[in-house]
């Protein structure tokens, strides 16, 4: 398995950048939750097709990659800053025209459009920028610290507050969002770092050559290989899961709207108790290890949801396939960072998130046929075959003598200092 780990590493800075970075992704999750749930009931009152709803992920299949090559072409930190600034006038834009009585589900359509098309460069600008600011064996930290964080401004914080902003006026929720954005791109301006140092690019390169080198990395480089691999079959099964969870707790158990809130806030503890854990397991088993495990029981979790007919064992489980779902993001991420060349970071970690937002709705798609043909139970069974195969594909990617970190050759990183 690969070696090293963050055993005996000390957690990142909080001073400095990466408690910038921090704040403002945090930030910016916490209205997110607020747009995300308020977005849907804006929808509803407009339209009852699911396809127009769900059109505004289709950027990250069409855009993502794109993203990807932008992001390592650009100064990140400037990236980061402009792309919320206009995600916060945007949504400022789209405030106003609620509270007038002028929102349309064409102007909804275009502007989650546009939402998400951002986001492909911000995300990919901020998977690279982390190890600008963060040495290397505090990755791991850092990424959980991260996740957590807006974990906790997410599901905790964020969501819960709908209703009440929802009842000052529908336009309410919208506004926050909007001064989240612009508070988080003044955050990430405030960032002092430096450059790294990339090799140059060739005479008459084009992002298509660029998108290209990136692929080719990812497919030459078999630990890098077998992780987007194993990422691309959780995505399936988790989609799989998503879709028709509601459907398990409410017609399969009967548990009714409170039984499903129950097992979605068990998941969100569990997913925020990996945040705080992960260090801990890593330091005894090491990165590679540690999302090997995390597979493993997840799909024990989900045969216990599909064979056990009892609210409270799908709690329990919900509970478990958090915490170590939150363990598996964390050091597949971390992972991803260290092994990739610097100069390459933005358009592998494009690689992988087009694969997680194209897998998702597969496995959604394959969850809802499993259901009407077999039943509620088959769907988290369904997603159990696809989470064996993920930890199957990872295991031959990643042997003893791969290194932790990309070869010293392609190491070419400057650290930041503040």
């Amino acid at each position: 398995m690969v070696s090293g780990g963050e055993s005996g590493a000390s957690a990142p800075a909080w001073r400095g950048g990466f408690g910038r970075l921090w704040s403002a992704a945090v930030l910016s999750s916490f209205g997110d939750a607020l747009r995300t749930a308020a977005l849907p009931l804006t929808a509803a009152a407009l339209t009852d097709d699911p396809l127009l709803i769900a059109c505004g992920y289709l950027p990250w299949i069409v855009f993502g990659l794109l993203g990807g090559a932008v992001a390592d072409r650009v100064d990140q930190r400037r990236a980061m800053g402009a792309v919320d600034a206009a995600r916060g006038l945007l949504m400022a834009a789209f405030a106003v025209a609620v509270a007038l009585g002028h929102a349309s589900i064409g102007l909804l359509i275009a502007l989650a459009f546009a939402l998400t098309t951002l986001q492909t460069l911000f995300d990919n600008a901020a998977t690279a920028l982390l190890p600008a600011l963060v040495p290397a064996e505090r990755l791991g930290s850092a990424n959980a610290r991260l996740m957590t964080g807006q974990r906790i401004a997410g599901g905790l914080l964020g969501t819960p507050l709908v209703p009440l902003l929802l009842a000052a006026g529908a336009a309410v929720p919208f506004g926050v969002d909007a001064v989240t954005f612009l508070a988080a791109a003044a955050l990430v301006a405030s960032l002092r770092t430096t450059a790294p140092d990339r090799a140059p690019r060739a005479a008459g390169s084009t992002l298509r050559r660029e998108i290209a080198e990136g692929l080719r990395a990812l497919r030459g480089d078999r630990a890098l290989r077998g992780l987007c691999a194993a990422s691309a079959l959780c995505n399936v099964g988790m989609g799989a899961l998503i879709a028709t969870l509601v459907l398990l707790v409410t017609d399969r158990l009967g548990a009714g709207s409170a039984g499903y809130v129950a097992a979605t806030t068990a998941y969100t503890v569990g997913a925020l108790a990996g945040g705080v854990g992960n260090r801990w397991l890593v330091a005894r088993t090491g990165p590679v290890r540690a999302v090997l495990v995390a597979g493993t029981v997840q799909t024990g979790a989900l045969v216990v949801m599909g064979a056990i007919p009892r609210l409270a064992a799908l709690i329990a489980a919900m509970a478990v396939f958090g915490f170590m779902g939150m363990v598996w993001n964390v050091n597949t991420t971390t992972l991803m960072q260290r092994r990739t060349p610097v100069d390459l970071l933005g358009r592998v970690g494009s690689a992988f998130r087009t694969v997680a937002v194209a897998g998702a709705p597969l496995g959604a798609l394959l969850g809802g046929a499993a259901a009407a043909a077999w039943g509620a139970r088959t769907p988290p069974l369904l997603a159990a075959v696809f989470f064996v195969l993920s930890v199957a594909a990872l295991i031959p990617g990643l042997p003893a003598h791969v290194p932790v970190d990309a070869p010293p050759a392609d190491a070419t990183t400057t650290r930041a200092t503040g």
